[in-house]
């Protein structure tokens, strides 16, 4: 008996470090989460406008971009998938790996070939793990995502799509990310981002037509100076996603964590107590054993 309370009085205290623990993971999840809303709505009007000024050029001007013109006779697709750099977020990391498996499936039974761009260390780990080739990886930023890890990753997409080489070339771009939608919901999201398919800054009717604009040097050169930066800021936007879907998962994972806890200590607790009841009804009868028998003697 006293060999269980010590292995029930063990468990107590481990258990109660690793409450600690997530709680700790929780309050820290719940401070950043607040910022990384922010962060994703500081972004917005930027991202608008500048898919406000990309569609104005695209409906007032008869142009042809390599960034939106459908590339034929090439069959290497680009797909980058937007993972956490830690776990302890739930599911987080491993909706967006299931919906990236789904992707590069039906890329595949398209007779296309699918080449992977990877953010986050699970991401990089699941498929180093299972021996899949990256052309790229980031890591180190998955909740706090900076406007140079998007511009590289941009730089990064945009070479590989408009090089001649065909070898590295790509002829289209995929993005796989979370999309933060509220606390309690996020969405793993599969985007088309190249080649571009601009229809979110297109007036519909009953609202407010796009103005009129003369483009100078000309519209080929807007373009070649705005479109970079569109899928610039797309990036950006699905990291500021991913970082507030992150974020918010694992607040979520650590309090579930936290109350599974304090169920595992109450269990242990009410164990540990009958053990040691159990413990001295024995004792007792072992006394009034031996005091009866030396009555009897």
């Amino acid at each position: 008996m006293a060999g269980q309370q010590r292995v029930y009085r063990q468990r107590i205290r481990s258990t109660q470090s690793l409450k600690k623990i997530f709680r700790a993971m929780e309050l820290i999840a719940a401070s950043r989460i607040g910022k990384a809303r922010a962060r994703v709505e500081a972004a917005s009007p930027y991202a608008r406008a500048i898919t406000r000024a990309v569609s104005a050029v695209a409906t007032h001007a008869d142009v042809e971009h390599p960034l939106t013109t459908e590339r034929s006779g090439v069959s290497r697709v680009a797909v980058l998938v937007v993972t956490a750099d830690r776990g302890m977020a739930g599911a987080y990391s491993a909706s967006v790996l299931r919906e990236a498996e789904r992707l590069v499936e039906q890329l595949r039974e398209e007779g296309k070939d699918p080449v992977l761009y990877v953010t986050g260390r699970r991401g990089v780990s699941y498929y180093s793990f299972r021996h899949r080739p990256m052309a790229a990886s980031w890591t180190g930023s998955s909740d706090a995502p900076s406007v140079e890890t998007a511009r590289e990753i941009a730089d990064t997409l945009l070479d590989a799509f408009l090089t001649d080489d065909e070898g590295t070339m790509v002829g289209e771009l995929h993005v796989v990310h979370t999309q933060f939608v509220n606390m309690v919901t996020q969405v793993p999201r599969v985007v088309r981002m190249l080649p571009l398919e601009i229809v979110e800054g297109v007036a519909e009717k009953g609202t407010e037509p796009l103005p009129l604009y003369d483009f100078e040097p000309s519209p080929e050169a807007v373009l070649d100076a705005l479109l970079p930066r569109y899928v610039q800021s797309r990036i950006y936007s699905f990291l500021l996603q991913a970082a507030a879907s992150e974020l918010a998962a694992r607040q979520r994972a650590m309090h579930t964590a936290t109350e599974n806890a304090e169920d595992l200590i109450r269990m242990y607790t009410r164990l540990a107590n009958q053990a040691r009841q159990a413990e001295i009804t024995q004792e007792i009868s072992e006394i009034v054993s031996g005091a009866d028998a030396l009555a009897a003697s």
